[in-house]
């Protein structure tokens, strides 16, 4: 997929068709030539930058009727899980896919996502996002995973749900030794639930981590954090299966 952004850095899919916004429109033909990192100009003059789309920029623009788990969220999931190209993951909670495309981008060809969603018209719309970016090895399963994880030998199972705890016994046989389980979950009540769950079954190295993000404004006559935050989204738990 190709983006054209326009001069305050907004984003937009570049599709092969004639390209039509308030600042003017860009002839079809211009698109369908055009090269990442070529400039093209509307009729009106307007600059447009073209460029390859990656994975953050498709979450942005694809299709979702749900909100979807940010990236500072999802960075710490990978790298508190530690998983890699050839991983296996299994995730519950589709929603718009959007969490199975950054693990399916991080394991890999030689990797598989294993996405389980109940709801069939989430299913459907992480199915479109899914193939729209290309990924092959993301798998999106309209099956509610109450009902038991299909695969096994897996590095890493990883719940968007409710009652997660509902689900540790089946991660517990799906995991392989020394893989993690991980949640995400916007209450505090359910964390406690959730430690009481895992070591009923004996995972080990529980923890649980709230990540908060603070962007910094740089300007010339001072530099100050800036005053909105992206503050509590959700608490992540991370346990071990050994």
């Amino acid at each position: 997929m190709r983006i054209l952004m326009d001069e305050k850095g907004r984003k937009y899919i570049a599709r092969d068709e004639e390209f039509h916004t308030n600042y003017g429109f860009i002839k079809k033909e211009d698109i369908e030539n055009g090269k990442p990192g070529d400039i093209l100009k509307t009729h009106l003059d307007h600059i447009f930058k073209l460029f390859k789309a990656n994975i953050n920029d498709y979450i942005d623009l694809m299709e979702r009727k749900c909100s979807i788990i940010l990236p500072k969220d999802i960075g710490v999931i990978i790298a508190n899980s530690g998983i890699g190209c050839g991983d296996k993951v299994v995730d519950a909670g589709t929603g718009a896919g959007a969490t199975a495309l950054h693990f399916g981008n991080v394991v890999g060809e030689k990797g598989a996502v294993y996405s389980y969603e109940i709801r069939e018209d989430f299913s459907e719309i992480a199915k479109r996002n899914i193939e729209g970016f290309g990924l092959k090895n993301v798998h999106i399963k309209c099956k509610n995973i109450l009902e038991g994880i299909d695969e096994k030998d897996i590095d890493l199972v990883f719940l968007d749900l409710p009652k997660p705890w509902d689900v540790v016994e089946h991660a517990k046989s799906a995991l392989k030794t020394g893989g993690y389980i991980a949640t995400y979950t916007p209450y505090i009540e359910q964390v406690q639930i959730l430690h009481r769950v895992l070591k009923k079954y004996e995972f080990s190295s529980i923890k649980t981590i709230e990540c908060i993000s603070r962007e910094i404004e740089v300007k010339n006559k001072g530099t100050r954090p800036k005053t909105r935050a992206v503050g509590h989204t959700g608490y992540l738990t991370f346990a071990r299966n050994l």
